[in-house]
């Protein structure tokens, strides 16, 4: 596919004195995109259920065929980011969100219902990879540094979007489910409009040889299935810790929002500084190491918990939850410095589209398997899942190490 040309000609790599500003717009441009997804993730399957009154069942389907057409979509999303240029597909990309997200107010059936969640999923899922060449412009001499300010702000947004859901959620009418899908509609809109702050960028130019080279990528596409099934872990909190507390602990059932809470203060807190450790792809491997480590740890805290006696499941679940934080720290800082630095250059949209299909797939089988195990099996099921995390995070230095020799 060949590159479509700019009026413009901004250049590729060279800091300028605009750099910084241009910096705080993409900053803002995550946040705001974060609030909507905020919004959707908490009052999405609710809106759908209790407003709109489609089958439960239906509703799981609708979110599960999203989640698998949004897979694809991404790789696609990338790799046009790196050929007609990131700023204009990321813009793009933001107001297909922002369409679809509107459009759900006017959904009141199963398969218009499914489009326009395909649509809407893909524009959440792609916009990493969309946004990933203009991160690499601006990040300057630490470019993870930058990275983490962005997951700072995107946690932040996603927890500020959950709580405007929550005012909805509480609420339980249609109209304040409508105008969380309108607010959110707004947020994307938003977004889109502050990339346009942004100068555009030149496409990268194609290189001779394959199209699409990050699928042919053994070893990036190998650690795309470490760090993505370890992804796994960013569903404990919202699918198996709830259930565990109340089916099997005396923990009472306000712990759960407070753990939302102590995960997000950590998030907001830590993430830059755990990420300024975590600078080259070998630390990387470093940190998923820790991470796998970590998640046994606060897996075996959680497990610990079962039985009675309130304070003494209340301190071992906030234990829990703390040191869960400090693997997710970790997990997030190793995976996006791997997901951009062992990426090429001329290709890093396709390739961040495809590392996404890691996550895409542990986000889909993640409820269904923390479920199965953490409260179908109990105790035993946190140490399955806590074994499994750390040996994925023990093979990960050696397959970064494999990577960077084939770089």
């Amino acid at each position: 596919m060949s590159a479509l040309p700019y009026t413009e000609a901004p250049v590729r790599h060279r800091q300028g004195a605009g750099d910084e500003r241009h910096r705080r717009v993409l900053v803002a441009v995550m946040f705001f995109a974060a609030m909507g997804n905020g919004i959707l993730l908490t009052a999405g399957v609710l809106y759908f259920t209790r407003s709109v009154h489609l089958p439960v069942q239906q509703v799981g389907l609708g979110f599960s065929i999203a989640g698998a057409f949004s897979i694809g979509a991404t790789v696609l999303i990338g790799h046009l980011a790196d050929r007609l240029g990131a700023r204009a597909v990321c813009a793009v990309v933001l107001l297909t969100g922002s369409a679809a997200t509107a459009a759900f107010a006017f959904t009141e059936s199963f398969w218009p219902f499914v489009c326009v969640a395909c649509l809407s999923g893909s524009a959440r899922s792609a916009l990493p990879a969309a946004t990933g060449p203009v991160v690499r412009r601006y990040g300057g001499e630490r470019p993870q540094s930058l990275r983490a300010v962005l997951r700072t702000f995107f946690n932040l947004g996603v927890s500020i979007g959950a709580l405007v859901a929550g005012v909805a959620v509480q609420a339980d009418t249609r109209t304040a489910y409508l105008t969380a899908v309108f607010v959110a509609a707004a947020c994307y809109l938003l977004a889109a409009a502050l990339t346009l702050l942004i100068p555009p960028l030149l496409p990268e130019p194609a290189e001779e040889g394959p199209r699409w080279v990050a699928l042919r990528d053994r070893p990036y596409l190998v650690l795309t299935g470490l760090v993505g099934s370890m992804g796994i872990h960013y569903r404990v909190l919202s699918v198996a810790f709830p259930l565990w507390l109340v089916r099997y602990t005396s923990a009472p059932v306000g712990l759960v929002t407070v753990s939302v809470l102590i995960n997000t203060a950590i998030v907001v807190l830590g993430q830059v500084p755990i990420s300024r450790g975590v600078d080259s792809p070998a630390r990387a491997g470093t940190a998923l190491l820790r991470a796998g480590l970590t998640f046994l740890v606060a897996c075996g805290l959680m497990a610990a918990a079962a039985g009675p006696g309130s304070w003494y499941a209340v301190g071992l679940l906030s234990l829990g939850v703390v040191v869960y934080t400090v693997g997710e720290l970790w997990h997030s800082a190793a995976g996006t410095e791997i997901s951009y630095q062992l990426a090429a250059p001329q290709a890093q949209g396709q390739y961040l589209g495809v590392f996404g299909i890691g996550m895409g797939i542990a986000d889909a089988i993640g409820p269904v398997l923390l479920v199965t195990l953490c409260i179908g099996w109990g105790v035993a099921g946190w140490f399955v899942v806590g074994g499994a995390l750390a040996l994925l995070g023990l093979l990960s230095p050696a397959a970064v190490r494999w990577a960077e020799r084939h770089r």
